[in-house]
């Protein structure tokens, strides 16, 4: 006789009761917590949280007229914003290990399919949203600057105001930090069959329309700043159909065949 042999469910054995995920996740965001708490802490050892405003604030200061600085109009601005920006860096610093408790909690309820495709997009998704901020503060804000001063009349005395200023890089930070990550809405589109591949080459002239719509909404109404983020996403509309292929084919699910082992009785 020949008995068919189940296939056996790669999760078996790792249900575990509602608790205990609570109490998991519990832990998970206590190390969070303790990680941007050490970031953080470190940050106000040094550099400081006076020196860190001062480090967000150089692009804009190096193109100020000669004696101009900046301002607080508030008088408990010079306080708060060097924290919250000294809070938001020790996030940023800490967000790999962030990120990697939300791995560590998710990651036992997936199939080995599953885990090839989350992975990759977790870490390739934090790396590119660094590589958008970076982008933003080292070329973005220096091209900006300079055309709105240069634009500016001469009667005109720029004095910006610290928390105006913090508001305005926070929300370009996270402008062009999500930007960068068209690439992975991409693939996830592409992978889950929602819209395919092809279409998505198809769809091509309406996104360049899309992208300058977008960047005229979420930038400065200048020239330079809505060219550096719609260039971008174009390209990387263009790297991401690209990269959709490569991970299709790399992460489809394995075939449900069910193995059989046939014995001889003699």
């Amino acid at each position: 006789m020949s008995d068919p042999q189940n296939k056996i469910d790669e999760l078996a054995g790792t249900e575990q009761p509602f608790v205990q995920h609570l109490v998991e996740l519990r832990d998970r965001l206590i190390k969070a917590f303790i990680a941007v708490g050490v970031a953080t802490a470190v940050l106000a050892i040094y550099p400081g949280p006076g020196e860190l405003y001062d480090m967000l604030a150089a692009p804009l200061v190096a193109h100020l007229p000669k004696g101009a600085t900046l301002i607080a109009t508030s008088v408990i601005s010079p306080f708060l914003v060097p924290l919250k920006i000294m809070l938001m860096t020790g996030f940023l610093i800490a967000l790999p290990v962030v990120l990697w408790q939300v791995w560590s909690f998710v990651a036992p309820g997936l199939y080995a399919h599953e885990k090839k495709l989350v992975l990759p997009l977790v870490v390739s998704s934090t790396l590119l949203f660094f590589v958008g901020v970076a982008f933003c503060y080292f070329f973005v804000f220096g091209q900006v600057f300079k055309f709105i001063q240069g634009f500016a009349p001469k009667s005109i005395t720029a004095a910006p105001d610290i928390e105006a200023y913090l508001s305005f890089v926070l929300s370009m930070f996270l402008a062009f930090g999500l930007t960068f990550e068209v690439p992975i809405v991409v693939i996830v589109l592409a992978r889950m069959g929602i819209v395919s591949v092809e279409k998505l080459k198809e769809y091509r002239g309406y996104f360049v329309v899309l992208a300058f719509v977008i960047a005229a909404i979420v930038t400065p109404p200048d020239v330079v700043s809505q060219l550096a983020l719609a260039i971008p996403m174009i390209l990387l509309y263009e790297v991401g159909i690209w990269a959709a292929q490569l991970f299709i084919k790399h992460t489809q699910a394995p075939p449900d065949k069910t193995d059989t082992t046939d014995t001889t009785n003699s």
